[in-house]
């Protein structure tokens, strides 16, 4: 049996954000699948599923053993079966980051106007702290529209930006304020500034466009490849209220689709999956 040390886990913002790797594609199957069926899964079970989304198994092993040595997961073993369990710091990331993912809805319903706003500005000489300070805050959604200035319409997430910093020990060098617009440049130009909503947009008309038809097929696939492609959205997408946003805007329709496919999918994913898992504890791994 092997356990993570005492490092805190880690995790790269390419890999929360779900990218279109073996270690991108487990985080997606072990909040999807593993977390609500009790949190652990065998070997085999990984294999298999992996498989059928054209990953060999080799680099699903080398996934599955990059996770744990990062903390997320603890391998048990079974005699000549290998079971791997969720830590708790892996429940308390996937559980968060599953209702960020179907909370998300590509828009803000409900504004008051004013502003969160994060002054913060890495050591010049420090090109890794400069590196986390950017991807932690992009991480909590918030976008930068000048050096060292970060803002989102999102000062409910104060809290959490607060939270983030002080986990990676950057809070003292920080200053965080809620305000208004009060004049100057209009404020959308600021939005251009800070994300590049373009490339959002684009991302979503490919989703509408990979996800408008509902054909026959594995569900256990249909599922991981949907909630694959939306997650990555609530990482690049601010989340702005309507008068914000630009004319030609595909977010709230890609949400509804995301939603209406899930709900349609999700009840025979769960049970192919819970099937796959209760015959990959008969085989070896």
């Amino acid at each position: 049996m092997s356990a993570p040390d005492n490092r805190p886990p880690t995790m790269s913002r390419r890999h929360a954000a779900g990218a279109g790797s073996a270690r991108g594609l487990l985080f997606t199957v072990l909040g999807e699948f593993v977390l609500p069926a009790g949190g652990s899964a065998w070997t085999a079970s990984f294999i298999d599923l992996f498989g059928r989304l054209g990953i060999e198994e080799k680099a699903t092993r080398q996934a599955l053993m990059r996770t744990a040595a990062d903390g997320w997961l603890v391998n048990r073993r079974q005699g000549r079966r290998a079971c791997w369990q969720l830590t708790p710091s892996a429940r308390r990331l996937l559980t968060e980051g599953t209702q960020r993912i179907y909370g998300f809805a590509a828009m803000q319903p409900d504004w008051d106007g004013r502003w969160l706003i994060v002054l913060a500005r890495g050591p010049e000489t420090d090109r890794a702290a400069r590196h986390l300070l950017r991807s932690r805050l992009t991480w909590a959604g918030l976008g930068s529209p000048a050096p060292g200035v970060w803002v989102s319409t999102h000062v409910e997430r104060a809290d959490e930006v607060e939270s983030v910093l002080a986990a990676a020990a950057m809070i003292s060098d920080v200053q965080v304020f809620v305000g208004e617009y009060h004049g100057g440049a209009p404020a959308g130009a600021m939005v251009g500034q800070a994300w590049d909503l373009e490339a959002v947009e684009e991302r979503y008309q490919q989703f509408l466009d990979a996800f408008a038809e509902d054909p026959a097929r594995d569900p256990l696939v249909a599922v991981v490849e949907l909630v694959h492609a939306w997650r990555r959205f609530p990482w690049i997408d601010p989340e702005l209220p309507p008068e914000l946003l630009p004319a030609r805007w595909s977010g709230g329709t890609a949400a509804r689709l995301f939603a209406r496919r899930h709900e349609a999918w999700t009840t025979a994913a769960a049970r192919a999956w819970r099937e796959l898992d209760a015959q990959g504890g008969s085989g070896t791994g």
